[in-house]
């Protein structure tokens, strides 16, 4: 994996947060994106399409199932947010200490866990003081 980063991280996907999933759905292929894979994640408590168009940034559309989860409090305001950057990492434990060597404050929102939506890698979700939540994605 090439690295675009000190910390070995690589941009991979935006993540947003939405209630009507339809509506973000229509409005992406729209402008040209397919929806490359769906899943519902019970591990994660939500259901996910991951869309891509070539030159593009990857969008991972996030709803929520029919029990409460981790969206709840996020769209408690707004029917749609980005609210997390996803990065690709050969190495978890080596890129959150290259960021914390650079005085970036990490707490550990999620422990890494199999994500269905990328074939079981494991994700976790930091929070990054003044920047705000990333989800990390190990490469295989």
């Amino acid at each position: 994996m090439k690295t675009t980063n000190k910390f070995g991280l690589r941009f991979h996907h935006l993540g947003l947060a939405v209630k009507e999933p339809e509506d973000a759905l229509r409005l992406l292929m729209g402008m040209g994106y397919k929806v490359a894979v769906t899943v519902r994640d019970p591990l994660q408590n939500v259901n996910l399409a991951l869309c891509t168009r070539r030159g593009m940034p990857a969008i991972e559309i996030i709803s929520a199932t029919e029990t409460p989860g981790p969206l709840a409090e996020i769209l408690k305001s707004n029917a749609s947010r980005i609210y997390h950057i996803c990065y690709e990492s050969k190495n978890l434990e080596r890129s959150l200490n290259a960021m914390e060597r650079e005085g970036n404050r990490v707490l550990l929102i999620s422990p890494p866990k199999p994500a269905a939506l990328f074939g079981g890698r494991h994700v976790s979700f930091h929070l990054v003081s003044g920047f705000g939540m990333i989800e990390i994605l190990e490469t295989v």
